[in-house]
């Protein structure tokens, strides 16, 4: 069952439908319930491997959904400290819980500054309104 649209204060959310929770120097991004309604249900998720660093606005994975295969755009900098295996086993993880649950990976940004370029909830919605 898919989860009720929100878009949680208190994260950081990027363009291309991604979110991230910061915490000191480390963040755990993921899609946003936008993101996950547009694919569809999710079949498959090919995660980056632990200790990968990934570059803010690129890819850094893919998720396959019963529409398309989509990459997976990068919210923020850093290496990989962490994939969660359960969205791995149950890629549907993510159309349930997408903010709790449903996260992605946990990286050490390269740049503590690099999150104040993304935007909070409320400039995301508006961004989705104006889609």
């Amino acid at each position: 069952m898919a989860a009720p649209e929100t878009y949680p204060d208190g994260l950081k959310y990027h363009p291309d439908h991604d979110w991230a929770s910061i915490h000191g120097d480390e963040a755990t991004p993921g899609i946003t319930w936008y993101a996950q309604d547009s694919l569809g249900g999710r079949v498959h998720y090919q995660p980056p491997d632990v200790g990968t660093t990934i570059s803010k606005d690129n890819a850094y994975g893919e998720v396959e959904s019963v529409k398309a295969v989509s990459d997976l755009i990068a919210p923020l900098s850093g290496e990989v400290l962490a994939v969660n295996q359960t969205v791995v086993d149950a890629p549907e993880t993510v159309n349930e819980d997408p903010y709790r649950e449903g996260w992605l990976v946990r990286i050490r940004l390269d740049d503590i500054t690099e999150p104040d370029s993304l935007l909070d909830s409320e400039a995301y919605q508006k961004l989705l309104a104006d889609l």
